[in-house]
């Protein structure tokens, strides 16, 4: 049986961040990770949707990648490599394993729909390209447009470097189907940052998300009180959670664009903005997120 712990408890997406000039800053890659590991969090997910990797370059996502693993400390890295050519994606998973990420991770090509048996191509030749390296499905059917079927995963299944699933489909019962197709040799992550106490008591054996960066203390403890069975406090801190996400999304600019001035605000992170075509935060915005973070604030000195 695989030993699978490395991955197990709580991951959060890897921000992009850009200079003023919107361009990425090694520097401030850096300095996010180095965050997240005095924050003692299990790993992060790099060049995921958080870190806007649709709307990167090959080599803007060399930099990120290449600028986490110089200060991961013991953080588990995982590596998003998905492109919507084959080719790109297989460049930048040969890329990870040289720097020796602990797995790369993708979603299924998006815009065309393929059948199932294209898209086990496209990650099985993702896989090909990085031998010795873990491989995470990433499952989020409400933005690629196709979902992962057990059909498809049962055959996903025959690549020895599958070891799982990054499941952000919004059914929780996914999850559960997921796990006992898969057993103990396979992993499945969380995703909707929502339900991560319904996904982690259905089987998930850990969460990867875009929220919990602006708040992984509180991702933390709703983990630890899962551990330890106790689901009334965990229950909490997740109703406490969802209501600083709706503050998060609520306002005129993207999500990530109001997390990076939580992230300023609370704890002097500047990550820069967001890419366009993502909207950057209006002046009503930043009233917004003045009010999240200290939500945020004051969920901390409540539940920690």
């Amino acid at each position: 049986m695989r030993n699978l712990d490395k991955y197990k408890g709580v991951i959060p997406a890897f921000y992009a961040c850009y200079d003023d000039n919107g361009e990425i800053s090694p520097e401030r890659v850096r300095a996010l990770t180095e965050y997240f590991v005095d924050k003692k969090v299990r790993g992060v997910y790099v060049n995921g949707s958080s870190g806007e990797c649709i709307y990167q370059s090959v080599e803007d996502r060399k930099v990120v990648l290449e600028n986490v693993m110089k200060v991961k400390g013991d953080l588990t890295i995982i590596n998003h490599i998905a492109c919507n050519n084959t080719k790109d994606g297989m460049e930048l998973a040969a890329h990870a394993e040289s720097l020796k990420v602990d797995a790369i991770a993708a979603i299924p090509p998006i815009y065309f729909k393929l059948p199932e048996y294209a898209i086990a191509q496209y990650w099985n030749d993702y896989s090909s390209a990085a031998p010795n390296t873990d491989f995470i499905i990433y499952n989020i059917p409400q933005l690629a447009g196709v979902a992962l079927s057990r059909g498809l995963y049962a055959k996903m299944r025959e690549n020895k470097n599958v070891i799982g699933v990054k499941n952000s489909s919004m059914p929780v019962f996914d999850i559960q189907g997921f796990v006992r197709d898969g057993g103990d040799d396979y992993i499945v992550f969380n995703g909707p940052d929502e339900q991560f106490v319904s996904g982690r008591v259905i089987g998930a054996k850990a969460g990867i998300g875009g929220t919990y960066g602006a708040m992984p203390e509180l991702f933390l403890a709703m983990d630890e009180c899962i551990n330890s069975g106790d689901m009334k406090s965990a229950n909490e801190i997740q109703y406490c959670v969802n209501d600083i996400i709706a503050a998060l999304t609520s306002g005129y600019g993207n999500m990530y664009a109001m997390i990076k001035e939580v992230l300023r605000i609370n704890e002097g992170l500047d990550i820069g903005s967001v890419r366009k075509p993502l909207v950057a935060l209006t002046d009503a915005d930043k009233e917004i997120a003045k009010s999240a973070a200290k939500m945020i604030a004051d969920a901390k000195k409540k539940f920690l």
